[in-house]
């Protein structure tokens, strides 16, 4: 058995392998496969439909929030909101608490003034800022509420009296949140919900339409509600395999029932940390990601050994981001806690034996 602690792709429940498997052999007994069935078809809108309903369900969204899913993944919409909400003479307030958050201002810069209204940089992404203020008269507030890279997660939403923007991609469907508070959502499905290939966002539509600038159709977040997330073709598998995987949520419980999960997977793994004399935590504890944990060894000449020895016990993906260097386990939903319960073993393992 494999351990997938990958940060993305990253883990899926096994039955939704199974039935998304058996559905590009046959979907539905019509003698088609799920990657040939027509966009247009009521076989298809019906899987469009039922994967729209199951986000608003799930996040408990209100009738001003409309659902899509739209190509380019997250790292489009790093332009895409600016191009639909930021007028060239007007500031847009961005946090930056890492690579993405950066990525993210970089790209708003191109449509408007950008104020970086608190940063992480100087404890090298470790923290999340607290102590900021956001402009009451910027166009939007961005925030990437959680750190695939560096492992910090906003622990407690900002509230605003501006729209909020949050980038989900690494934290979506995780924990139980006030997703209305948020006027705008994206995420990139390869975390918590699908395959790659395919993004989510959320939209509040009365923050639509202010801007001067002509948006060009297919950019334009106006056009694709209007269609129904079918204004083009849309990555019909990503898209079916996502129902799939909210299918699967909603059947444990929902969001609530996962944040349990999740919160038992990240205590039992942080605690290991804390006690291991080899390992040690990079992110102040009151920030630490419950999804991405970030760690390193205090003698790093026993990392590569520690690697190999991860991987005779069938743990894969922990190698950290080249970036931080280190080890990272990704504690997505579908990973069960016995997996967290392998790697936790092989830490006190190669403790014994190393210490």
């Amino acid at each position: 058995m494999v351990h997938n602690f990958n940060a993305g792709p990253s883990i899926l429940p096994k039955e939704v392998f199974q039935q998304a498997s058996e559905a590009v052999l046959n979907y539905q007994n019509s003698g088609l496969s799920i990657l040939e069935i027509g966009h247009r078809t009521s076989t298809f809108q019906a899987v469009m439909d039922e994967a729209r309903a199951l986000v608003k369900e799930l996040m408990q969204l209100d009738a001003d929030h409309e659902v899509l899913f739209l190509h380019g993944g997250a790292s489009t919409q790093f332009m895409q909101v600016p191009m639909n909400l930021l007028d060239d003479k007007e500031t847009a307030a961005y946090a930056d608490t890492g690579v993405w958050g950066i990525k993210a201002i970089k790209e708003a810069k191109l449509f408007g003034k950008v104020e970086v209204v608190c940063t992480g940089k100087e404890s090298n992404y470790t923290i999340i800022p607290k102590d900021f203020a956001v402009p009451n008269d910027a166009k939007y507030f961005h925030i990437t509420t959680n750190n695939t890279i560096y492992g910090s997660q906003w622990q407690k939403i900002p509230k605003t009296s501006i729209p909020l923007v949050g980038d989900m991609s690494s934290d979506i469907f995780s924990r139980v949140i006030d997703f209305n508070a948020f006027d705008l959502i994206y995420a990139g499905a390869q975390k918590n919900m699908g395959p790659a290939g395919v993004n989510l966002l959320v939209v509040n539509k009365n923050i639509l339409g202010k801007v001067k600038r002509a948006i060009p159709t297919i950019m334009d977040y106006r056009n694709h509600i209007k269609e129904g997330s079918m204004l083009n073709t849309p990555p019909v598998f990503a898209v079916f395999v996502c129902m799939l995987t909210l299918r699967w949520l909603k059947a444990l419980g929902g969001i609530a029932a996962v944040e349990k999960l999740n919160d038992a997977k990240a205590v039992l793994l942080y605690q290991e940390i804390d006690s291991n004399p080899l390992f040690t935590g990079t992110v102040a504890k009151e920030d630490r990601s419950k999804m991405n944990v970030c760690f390193v060894m205090k003698d790093t000449s026993l990392e590569e050994a520690f690697l190999n020895f991860t991987k005779e016990k069938g743990i894969a993906g922990i190698k950290g981001h080249r970036l931080v260097g280190g080890f990272r386990a990704s504690l997505y939903n579908a990973l069960p806690i016995s997996s967290v319960e392998v790697l936790v073993q092989a830490m006190k393992e190669f403790a014994v034996t190393n210490g």
